[in-house]
């Protein structure tokens, strides 16, 4: 009888197949979207998530290229955007709040600050911190009589669409003569890239003042405002209530996913205890996923059980990282949008 021997060695291995989902866009839910890409991959070791923080400006444009899988951005898609996109859906990911953080030696957090005089001090309209409108406010601290060092994103920023959204509409003057965008002509002020670079100038310059997703100001352990709320007559902290308070009157009165969301915006909602200066962040995808360059079948259903996930399970790491849990009637708006994605021809 011959006996034919194998070598282990030369035994063919099965290689597990990977499905790369690839993303791209704000850094302001980067922490969470990080955090959701090791949570998933324990649970679906054979799809790997690679997400690039590189602003919403950029993510936008490679989404409208069809290059990547799915965007992320603070701000929805603008009209001229939508245009060269069409069949996009806004997927509501999570909700956070930009803070006005500040390097001022000797006072920690809790400087106040109203709409208006963040608007003039980012305006250069207030160049010193002993300012009379500033020390108004604050007449039981000692402010320096150093100038302001004004930081801001280089980049185009969903950050940045969500701050000046904010500015225009506590001051006329910022409307008019800078408005809001997710880039725009800062009149003064050092430029960093992503929120870890303005958090970066922040932390290291003193005199300096910036805006800066919550989530980086708690990492960095840096200083912030507490801005005036909508109605005037509190200065709040941003914190999970806080944040949640601002998005709860606008919750339920969404666009359709595939509608007009250019003018969807939270910031300076009313309510005593509402941190004015929130904003959704979204998942943008498209209806049909069939015209992203790549994809295939296999890979647009891991798309949709990804997202899937993501608006339900993925929830739960929101809290920790300082974001708000998407509330329920968001939540039924993104299972409606995600439903109808589909792969044509399959």
């Amino acid at each position: 009888m011959l006996v034919l021997v194998i070598p282990a060695t030369s035994l063919p291995v099965m290689a597990q197949s990977t499905i790369a989902l690839n993303s791209a866009g704000a850094t302001f839910p980067f922490p969470l979207i990080d955090k959701w890409r090791v949570e998933y991959a324990k649970l679906h070791p054979d799809v790997s998530l690679n997400y690039q923080s590189i602003g919403s400006g950029a993510g936008i444009k490679l989404f409208t290229q069809k290059t990547v899988d799915f965007a992320a951005s603070d701000a929805p898609l603008q009209t001229s955007e939508a245009a060269q996109a069409p069949g996009t859906l806004h997927i509501p990911e999570t909700i956070g709040a930009v803070t006005v953080s500040y390097n001022l030696p000797g006072i920690s957090k809790g400087l106040k600050l109203t709409g208006p005089v963040i608007a003039d001090i980012f305006a250069g309209k207030i160049s010193k911190w002993s300012d009379k409108q500033i020390t108004d406010l604050n007449p039981s601290l000692t402010l320096p009589d150093q100038d302001i060092v004004v930081a801001h994103r280089s980049d185009g920023s969903g950050t940045t669409f969500v701050f000046t959204s904010y500015l225009s509409a506590v001051s006329h003057d910022w409307k008019t003569s800078i408005g809001a965008a997710k880039s725009v002509q800062w009149p003064k002020g050092v430029g960093g890239q992503g929120n870890a670079g303005v958090a970066n100038i922040v932390k290291t310059t003193q005199y300096s003042i910036g805006y800066v997703e919550l989530a980086y100001v708690m990492q960095n352990n840096m200083t912030y405002a507490f801005v005036q709320n909508a109605d005037g007559t509190d200065f709040v902290e941003p914190t999970l209530a806080t944040i949640a308070a601002d998005a709860a009157s606008a919750a339920t009165s969404l666009p359709s996913p595939d509608g007009d969301w250019s003018k969807v915006s939270i910031v300076n909602q009313p309510g005593k205890d509402s941190y004015p200066i929130s904003s959704f962040t979204y998942l943008l995808v498209y209806k049909d996923l069939s015209q992203v360059s790549g994809m295939t079948q296999e890979k647009a259903k891991a798309v949709v059980d990804f997202l899937n996930w993501a608006i339900h399970d993925g929830q739960q790491f929101s809290s920790d990282l300082l974001y708000v849990p998407l509330p329920d009637a968001v939540v039924k708006a993104d299972e409606q949008a995600i439903s109808s994605i589909a792969f044509t021809g399959g």
